[in-house]
């Protein structure tokens, strides 16, 4: 099974560490964030496609051809243009095989994501408490996704993606519109791709996302006394 993980964003508002250093190679507990995420993969995945942009270079330096027991492809110099935008630009490495979809940002439970790889299609989801900032998730009583809607100022739901996806070629199916700020957003796709076909909603029990510089010592923290993801 291939992962896409992308990591090309430029990660403003982690500046000015993220002046020198792409935000995906700052690190936590003394290993690069992608490190982490790496270790979160199931052993299902045995091929990577990162999609890189800002600083990539440093990326590919870092991980080469192989990692962890991985090969590695990569999509090169992805502009900031959104979530959708990065997955289509990895489109032909994955053909209509299923895969999983992640970004360089957030730190997950690798049992999470096992038991979302364990349906067709679906999406990890978690409470919170401001879900505004986030995809928001809308499910019904079996855990089908109904609706998603990206960063509401009214939040239909405490569900927030984390990111985290199992999707197929069938995704491609539904291109994302462009938005008002020039991006394409994954929700978009992820919204129509629920209206036909069944996109399950696994909650998740742990997330981290990271966003800004005080998000890592408080990361640290919480993976000190936590053990391990």
């Amino acid at each position: 099974m291939k992962a896409v993980i992308l990591a090309a964003g430029e990660g403003k508002r982690m500046r000015p560490l993220t002046e020198t250093t792409p935000k995906p190679m700052l690190e936590i507990l003394g290993k690069p964030i992608l490190e982490h995420i790496f270790d979160s993969l199931p052993d299902a995945v045995d091929e990577v496609v990162l999609g890189i942009g800002y600083l990539g270079d440093q990326i590919k330096t870092h991980f080469g051809s192989s990692f962890g027991g991985r090969a590695i492809r990569y999509v090169e110099r992805m502009k900031p243009l959104g979530t959708a935008y990065g997955l289509w630009m990895c489109r032909d490495l994955l053909g209509d095989e299923r895969f999983l979809m992640m970004y360089a940002d957030d730190l997950q439970s690798k049992r999470d994501i096992e038991r979302c790889i364990a349906f067709p299609l679906a999406m990890l989801v978690k409470k919170v408490e401001d879900p505004r900032r986030f995809g928001v998730v809308v499910v019904d009583s079996h855990w089908r996704v109904t609706d998603l809607v990206e960063k509401p100022e009214v939040p239909p739901s405490s569900f927030a993606s984390t990111g985290v996806k199992v999707l197929d070629g069938r995704i491609f199916n539904y291109p994302a519109p462009q938005r008002e700020n020039g991006e394409y957003y994954i929700t978009d796709s992820l919204r129509a791709l629920a209206r036909d076909h069944t996109l399950v909603a696994v909650e998740a029990s742990f997330w981290l996302p990271i966003g800004y510089p005080e998000d890592l010592a408080r990361v640290e923290r919480i993976l000190n006394d936590r053990g391990r993801v």
